[in-house]
C-alpha cells in the first residue's frame, strides 16, 4: 500500500511496495511517483494523476487500471492498481494498493499460446482425415500453422537420400519463400536446424534467436529481418524413420513453453501418421492397378485403358485392336534358373515391349508370360499382321541376358478387333483370349479371333468345368493294359491308363478329355491321384495274395517340371515298403529332351528311391546316343509307329532292330506297344524284344477284370 498527495509524492509506502520495487523499507518515502515509472509512459501519466485529482474517486482493483513499474534494477513488470481518495478537503490524498500482475500475465500468455496450438491441432486432425494426397496434406499443415497457430511461418522439407540435401515441399506465411530462398543461397537447408533434426531425430527448440543462434549465421540474419525470434524445427517419420521437418517460427522470445513443446511433438507425430497412411494407401492403389514385378498396368487398369480408348474409336469411327501375348516356353527358363532370374527376364520383356510399342500406357502384364497390348487406332487385318509380324521378328532377333545365358524368346498371339469382334474392353479381351488359346493348341504364332473359334472353347470352358466336377466326384478311374514276356508268354507288367467315366456319356475317349487336362494344369492332380491309385491297387492285390505285378504310370510334362515332384512320389510310396517295388514311372522321350539336365538330376533322385523308370514314344524326341547313354533308364519302349512299320517295309524291320539292339547294348530292357497282330508278335521276338503291349494281347481293362482275368499263378511270370 502507498499513499500518494496531489502533486504525486510518496507520502507513505509500506514494506511490500518497497520490496516490489526494490528499494529497502521507507526508502520510497518523499519520491515522485514518476520516478516508479519507465520513462516513456511519465508525462501521459502526470496529465492521468492532475485528473484524477480534479475529481477524486474509488477505482477497484482489475478495473482499467494496469501500470508498468520500473525496478531499481532498471527492468520492469507489470502492475494492477487500485485508488481510493483519503484525507479532508484541503489536504486530498490518494491510497494506491498495488499488485504485480507478472505471473497472470505470462499465464495469459500461456493460456493464448496453448488454445492455438489446440485449434492447430483440430484443424489438423480435420485435415488427416479428409485429405488423401501428400503433397495437400503438407501444403494445408502449413497454412493451418500460420492461420490457426499464429506462427510467422511454416515450412516443411523432406530430405533427398540421393543427396542427402533437404527439399522444401510447402510453405506458408508473409515471405515464406522470400525467406527460403534467401537462406538456400547461402547454405543447404540441411546444414541448419532442420538438417539436426532429421539427422538426430529429435526436436530443435530456438527460443531467442538472439541469444541461443551465432549472429553470423543465414538463419539468423535472415531471421531477424524477417521478424522470428522463436523457432521449432520437428522431425516427420515415415514406418519410423525420419524422412523430414516441419518448421514453425515465433515473433515472440519464448514461444514455445514445455506444454505447447509436448503438443507440437503430438502434432508432428499425427502427421507423421498420416503420411505413413498416405503412402500404404498409395502402394495399395498402386497394387490395385499396377504390376510390381514391371511397372506396367494389371489387368483391371489396362480394361479401364481399353474402355478410355474405345469411346475415341468409337466417337472417331476409328478400328481399335487388342492383343494377348503369351511368351514361349518361358515356365522352362523359370524352373532352370530359379524365380530370380525369370523375373528378370520378365522386365526385360517388358521394357523391350515399351521400346517397341512406344507407349508403356497401352501395355500390361496379366500374369506370369502373359502381356497385352491394345494400339487404339488402327487400319484393316492386313495392317494388323504386319504390325505383329514385325513385333515377332524383333522379339526373336533380340537376345535376352539373364546371368550367363543369352536366350531368344518367341510367342503366341491372339488378336480381337473393334467393331468386328465386340464394342466393350471385356468381350474384347475375353476374344483375344480365345484367339490367344487356339492359337498355342493350333501351333500358329498368332491368330485373329472368329465367331466359330469363340463356339469351340466355350464348349472348352464347359469340358474344363466337368473335369473339375469329375475330380472332385471321383469320376475318374484306371485302366490296365498288361504287359507279356515274348520268351515266356506270361504277365510281367501293366500300364495304369486314366479313363474318365462320365455319368451323363459314360466312358469318354482319352483323347477328348486329356489334352484339356494338359492344357489346364489339372493334369498334375489327375496324375497324382493316379499314382497314389495305382500303388494302392497294387498292395491291395499283394495282401489279398495275388502275384502283383510292377505297374507303370505315365508321368505328365507338368508334373515333371514341378518342382515338389519328388515329394509327390516319396509320399505316395512312404505309404508302405513293397510301394516303390510296385512301381515304374513312363516318361516320353521328348518331354525328357527339353531340359536334359533337369530330366537327368530329377530321374535319378526318383531312381535312387526303388521306382524303375522307362522312356516312352522312343523314336520319336530326336534323342543323341550320348545323352541316352547319361538317362538313369531301366526301360526303353518302342514307338507303336515303329511297331506299325514291321511289316510294311524292310526300312521298318531294320529300325526296330536297330533300337532293340541299341538298348541292349545300355542294359535296357526293350517293350514294344502298340502291338496288334500275330505277325507284329513274332518280329518282336524274332529281333529279341523283352515284352510287349497291345490290343493283340488286350485292350486296357477295369481294374476288377484285369485282376480277375491276369493276376492268377497261371499268368503271372
Amino acid at each position: 500500500m502507498v499513499l500518494v498527495n496531489a502533486q504525486g509524492i510518496v507520502v507513505l509506502a509500506n514494506e511490500r511496495v518497497c520490496n516490489l520495487f526494490g528499494y529497502e523499507e521507507g526508502a520510497l518515502t518523499g519520491k515522485a511517483v514518476a520516478d516508479l515509472i519507465p520513462e516513456r509512459f511519465r508525462e501521459s501519466h502526470l496529465k492521468l494523476l492532475a485528473t484524477y485529482f480534479q475529481a477524486p474517486r474509488v477505482r477497484e482493483m482489475g478495473i482499467g487500471m494496469e501500470l508498468i513499474g520500473l525496478h531499481a534494477d532498471g527492468s520492469e513488470f507489470p502492475v494492477e492498481v487500485s485508488l481510493s481518495p483519503y484525507g479532508e478537503t484541503g489536504a486530498v490524498y490518494t491510497l494506491a494498493s498495488l499488485r504485480a500482475i507478472k505471473e497472470r500475465r505470462a499465464t495469459e500468455i500461456r493460456i493464448r499460446h496453448l488454445n492455438r496450438i489446440l485449434a492447430m491441432q483440430s484443424r489438423m486432425h480435420a485435415l488427416i482425415v479428409r485429405v488423401h494426397d501428400r503433397e495437400e496434406l503438407f501444403r494445408e499443415a502449413c497454412r493451418i500453422a500460420v492461420e490457426a497457430g499464429a506462427f510467422t511461418m511454416a515450412w516443411i522439407g523432406l530430405l533427398d537420400t540421393d543427396s542427402s540435401q533437404i527439399q522444401v515441399v510447402a510453405s506458408h506465411g508473409e515471405r515464406a519463400k522470400e525467406y527460403l530462398r534467401d537462406i538456400e543461397a547461402e547454405v543447404p537447408l540441411s546444414a541448419g536446424p532442420a538438417g539436426m533434426a532429421i539427422t538426430e531425430n529429435r526436436p530443435v527448440w530456438i527460443q531467442n534467436s538472439e541469444l541461443e543462434e551465432p549472429p553470423d549465421t543465414p538463419w539468423h540474419r535472415h531471421g531477424k529481418g524477417f521478424g522470428w525470434s522463436s523457432m521449432a524445427t520437428l522431425p516427420l517419420h515415415r514406418a519410423g524413420v525420419p524422412i523430414g521437418a516441419l518448421v514453425l517460427y515465433a515473433g515472440e522470445i519464448g514461444a514455445f513453453d514445455e506444454e505447447e513443446e509436448r503438443q507440437l511433438i503430438e502434432l508432428a507425430a499425427n502427421l507423421s501418421f498420416a503420411i505413413d497412411h498416405i503412402e500404404k494407401e498409395r502402394k495399395l492403389n498402386y497394387l490395385a492397378y499396377y504390376d510390381v514385378l514391371t511397372g506396367l498396368a494389371n489387368r483391371t487398369l489396362f480394361l479401364n485403358r481399353v474402355t478410355h480408348y474405345l469411346r475415341s474409336a468409337v466417337s472417331g469411327r476409328k478400328k481399335l485392336a487388342v492383343f494377348l501375348i503369351d511368351l514361349d516356353r518361358f515356365k522352362n527358363i523359370n524352373d532352370s534358373l530359379g524365380q530370380l532370374a525369370g523375373d528378370k527376364l520378365l522386365r526385360q520383356v517388358a521394357k523391350w515391349l515399351t521400346r517397341e510399342v512406344g507407349d508403356a500406357n497401352l501395355l500390361a502384364r496379366l500374369d506370369a508370360d502373359h502381356f497385352a497390348v491394345v494400339i487404339p487406332e488402327i487400319g484393316q487385318e492386313d495392317d494388323v499382321a504386319l504390325l505383329v509380324e514385325g513385333w515377332m521378328k524383333a522379339l526373336r532377333d533380340h537376345p535376352f541376358g539373364v546371368k550367363t545365358a543369352t536366350f531368344r524368346i518367341s510367342a503366341k498371339v491372339g488378336i480381337s478387333m473393334y467393331p468386328e469382334d465386340g464394342s466393350n474392353a471385356d468381350t474384347l479381351f475375353k476374344h483375344a483370349e480365345v484367339a490367344l488359346k487356339q492359337a498355342k493348341a493350333s501351333r500358329n504364332r498368332y491368330l485373329f479371333h472368329t465367331p466359330k473359334m469363340t463356339e469351340m472353347m466355350a464348349g472348352k470352358f464347359v469340358l474344363e468345368n466337368q473335369l473339375r466336377q469329375a475330380l472332385d466326384k471321383h469320376e475318374f478311374m484306371l485302366h490296365y493294359q498288361p504287359k507279356m514276356n515274348m520268351a515266356s508268354g506270361k504277365l510281367t507288367g501293366a500300364e495304369a491308363l486314366i479313363r474318365w467315366n462320365d455319368p451323363r456319356t459314360g466312358l469318354v475317349p482319352p483323347g477328348r478329355f486329356t489334352p484339356m487336362l494338359e492344357e489346364t494344369g489339372l493334369i498334375y492332380e489327375v496324375g497324382r491321384w493316379a499314382l497314389g491309385q495305382a500303388i494302392e491297387d497294387y498292395l491291395r492285390w499283394r495282401r489279398s495274395g495275388l502275384p502283383a505285378v510292377r505297374i507303370a504310370v505315365n508321368v505328365s510334362p507338368l508334373q515333371l517340371r514341378n518342382r515338389h515332384f519328388i515329394g509327390d512320389i516319396e509320399r505316395a510310396i512312404g505309404t508302405d515298403s513293397d510301394a516303390a517295388a510296385s512301381l515304374e514311372l513312363e516318361i516320353t522321350e521328348g518331354l525328357i529332351m527339353e531340359d536334359v539336365d533337369y530330366s537327368i538330376a530329377t530321374l535319378r533322385a526318383i531312381r535312387a528311391m526303388g521306382v524303375s523308370i522307362a522312356i516312352d514314344d522312343f523314336g520319336t524326341g530326336f534323342s543323341s546316343l550320348s545323352y541316352l547313354s547319361k538317362l538313369p533308364l531301366d526301360t526303353l519302349k518302342i514307338d507303336r509307329t515303329f511297331v506299325s512299320d514291321l511289316t510294311e517295309a524292310p526300312e521298318g524291320l531294320a529300325q526296330v532292330s536297330t533300337i532293340i539292339n541299341l538298348a541292349h547294348s545300355l542294359n535296357l530292357k526293350v517293350v514294344a506297344e502298340g502291338v496288334e497282330t500275330a505277325e507284329q508278335a513274332r518280329l518282336l521276338k524274332m529281333l529279341g524284344c523283352n515284352e510287349m503291349q497291345g490290343f493283340y494281347l488286350s485292350k486296357p481293362l477295369p481294374g476288377n477284370l484285369f485282376e480277375s482275368r491276369y493276376l492268377s499263378p497261371y499268368h503271372a511270370g
